[in-house]
């Protein structure tokens, strides 16, 4: 991706930190336009944002070229008419989706945690991906079979891609959400992002590629999400995002454009982004968001870290009590604990404040901060465990 880098060998070595967020700079960043020129395959470019018609796109090396630099260098999205061009295609997953809400109203668990906005809010099927595969495997295979979906995804992380799909309902007088990226470093706060160094803020947004299916119409009153072109490109961006002039920033100068059913939209991870509110009498904003992810983002091993854990706590707890320093304990842990929180099923493990639940290290250090039994430790490490299963 191109950016201004910072000056000098710092920009190489030190970590980022909220003095790096230059509100000058990213207007300046944001304030570019989008030149057609550089986009020959698309129909227009709106509001700072390629638009083409999916079926005119060949899946060709011209073509992913043109994707990439869209989304790296250029606005950061395209948008894709007719996406899904057989309105069948997404009605019967619509009707699916719809049974799963249903299921989580009648249940009592359709309040549950949501990133970037209050629970409650909206109607979300987390790992709707799975979920709806098992309900009408015929639909998903249809769905899912889509070119322009295969291609974008290809385009941008290569083959050997994940795919993973909550779908997001934001029901009339529904609140926008707040501005924000996207995973990785996006669901974490900006202390915690503020941790890893540099080159892995640039890392972050090629990890993944985010999209999003319209189900129904989404004239602006809707609400269809908001984006802000070009802003993928700042460099300080997951620490940027958190900051209220940032976020006014957002609010003056994001863009909207309505969706049609099956169009599809696709983003790269760090653009700033928000849903928007619904201001609509009767339109109930229904989209698919796709999280696609990289083949590369997974370790080498498989390892049983909650035996690993087992294993060495009472080793921990026997030399804090001896005294050795919080540092040789912490660096433990680092190496015998998951430290992500990811993949989890957010149903039953659901955000923490909107961004990311504990992970596994988490609790083994409150474990250690308030001296459980080794006993303690292992149920809720299997309670954590049971949690994050998907069924």
């Amino acid at each position: 991706m191109s950016r201004a880098p910072l000056p000098g060998p710092r920009a190489h070595r030190a970590p980022l930190s909220e003095q790096d967020c230059d509100l000058d700079a990213f207007r300046a960043l944001v304030g570019q336009r989008t030149d057609p020129a550089a986009y020959p395959r698309a129909a227009a470019v709106e509001r700072n944002v390629p638009l083409y018609d999916a079926g005119e796109l060949r899946d060709d090396p011209g073509t992913a070229a043109e994707l990439v630099h869209a989304l790296a260098d250029g606005p950061g999205i395209v948008l894709l008419r007719r996406a899904f061009p057989d309105p069948a295609v997404v009605d019967r997953v619509t009707a699916v989706f719809d049974a799963l809400i249903s299921e989580q109203r009648a249940s009592g668990t359709a309040a549950a945690g949501d990133h970037f906005a209050a629970p409650g809010a909206n109607d979300r099927v987390w790992n709707a991906l799975e979920k709806a595969a098992l309900r009408d495997p015929e639909a998903f295979a249809a769905y899912y079979a889509n070119d322009a979906l295969a291609l974008v995804a290809r385009a941008w992380l290569g083959p050997g891609y994940q795919v993973t799909s909550q779908v997001n309902v934001v029901n009339p007088g529904g609140a926008a959400q707040s501005a924000h990226r996207d995973y990785h470093l996006g669901f974490l706060s900006g202390e915690a992002a503020a941790a890893y160094p540099a080159h892995v803020h640039r890392l972050s947004p090629v990890l993944t590629l985010q999209g999003a299916v319209a189900h129904c119409d989404m004239p602006v009153e809707s609400g269809p999400t908001m984006y802000l072109p070009h802003s993928q490109k700042y460099e300080p961006g997951y620490l940027a995002w958190h900051l209220p002039k940032f976020r006014a920033c957002f609010e003056a100068h994001h863009v909207q454009l309505p969706l049609a059913r099956g169009d599809a939209v696709f983003f790269n991870p760090a653009l700033f982004h928000a849903a928007g509110a619904n201001r609509s009498a009767d339109v109930r904003r229904t989209a698919n968001l796709l999280q696609i992810s990289s083949a590369f983002g997974r370790s080498m091993e498989s390892v049983d870290r909650q035996a690993v854990v087992e294993a060495v706590y009472p080793v921990l707890l026997r030399r804090k009590a001896e005294g050795v320093g919080e540092r040789w304990l912490e660096q433990v842990v680092a190496a015998s604990a998951e430290g992500y929180p990811f993949p989890t099923n957010l149903d039953r493990d659901p955000p923490v404040d909107g961004l990311a639940p504990p992970s596994q290290a988490d609790v083994v250090r409150r474990a250690l901060r308030e001296e459980w039994t080794p006993q303690a430790l292992r149920a809720e490490l299997r309670a954590g465990r049971a949690r994050r299963e998907s069924r």
